[in-house]
């Protein structure tokens, strides 16, 4: 009898890199090099880093320096799932070919999250910190943010809290994608105290998102082994460099509050992406099957408008 480790699988949503390479062959048709398309990548990541950009899920009004929250959320967030670039999916029916859906269209998120008001610098801080997994795959983001209230506490005058924060979202579980996503949103909320024992406290905003991809190695041909198949080692490619992907985000939620219970109610809608990846490169980088010639790459991001839901749970402290 004989025993050996288990067999490596992948889960559906975890991401294949390689299936946003190029191939190209010599006159014997043997492999002789592989590049990146650099399109497809920059329309990838910039969706991707919607899923996993910092959570939101909270109102304009900070906790108070001697309160902490726990909670877990669900989410569920659109994709465009007949673009080309999601191909990359494992889950994906195509390696290849535009306007094939790759997959569910709706990826689903679990996340865990404590946050605690503190008064340092300056009264009215709040920061948090948690992690988020999308479901059917191994890739995490750990997540982190500071909240300031510019205007708080007036709660019998028909004003609103306003708070400004800043979050970063660093994904993890992916060897060949350097991703951070950082985040910077205004939020207004009031609160509504119904029956003396129920706060509600509705809110809404708006959010940009600053996407930073950085590609490692990848393997192009990661089913060969490169002892077995000459010349294999070579095929390996790096993405290039992406200008920052800037993304905006308009948020609107609802928090309920029953004694130390609570629960947030978030609907997050990203509008489709535009920003241009402006260089000289390839054919190749801008996804032509052509010869590799020097031409002008501008890499606009593809992404289509995205929108996001989530529902939390937690306790107040």
């Amino acid at each position: 009898m004989t025993f050996g480790a288990p067999r490596a699988h992948a889960d559906e949503n975890d991401i294949v890199m390689s299936r946003l390479g190029v191939i190209t062959n010599d006159a014997m048709g043997n492999p002789t090099n592989a590049f990146g398309n650099n399109l497809l990548f920059r329309s990838m990541v910039s969706e991707l880093g919607v899923i996993f950009a910092p959570r939101l899920l909270t109102p304009a009004n900070t906790l108070g320096f001697s309160e902490f929250q726990f909670s877990f959320d669900l989410g569920f967030t659109s994709i465009n799932d007949t673009g080309d670039y999601w191909r990359v999916l494992e889950s994906s029916p195509s390696p290849t070919g535009s306007g094939v859906s790759h997959g569910s269209g709706l990826k689903k998120t679990f996340g865990m999250f404590m946050r605690k008001g503190i008064w340092f610098p300056l009264p009215s801080f709040e920061v948090g910190a948690g992690a988020v997994n999308m479901l059917g795959s191994g890739l995490w983001a750990a997540q982190g943010y500071a909240k300031f209230a510019l205007h708080e506490g007036y709660h019998d005058l028909p004003l609103p809290s306003i708070s400004v924060r800043g979050s970063a979202s660093r994904l993890m579980g992916l060897k060949d994608l350097d991703l951070t996503i950082a985040s910077l949103d205004v939020s207004a909320s009031k609160l509504i105290g119904l029956g003396g024992t129920w706060n509600i406290e509705p809110y809404g905003g708006w959010n940009l998102l600053w996407i930073i991809p950085r590609s490692e190695v990848v393997d192009a041909t990661p089913h060969i082994d490169p002892f077995d198949t000459m010349g294999d080692s070579q095929l390996n490619f790096v993405f290039k460099d992406q200008v920052n992907i800037t993304r905006n985000r308009i948020f609107l939620g609802v928090k309920a509050q029953y004694y130390v219970f609570k629960m947030t109610l978030e609907a997050a809608f990203a509008l489709k992406g535009s920003s241009v990846d402006d260089r000289t490169g390839t054919d190749l980088d801008c996804g032509s099957m052509a010869v590799p010639t020097t031409t002008s790459c501008d890499s606009t991001d593809q992404a289509k408008g995205q929108q996001t839901y989530t529902f939390s749970l937690g306790l107040d402290f």
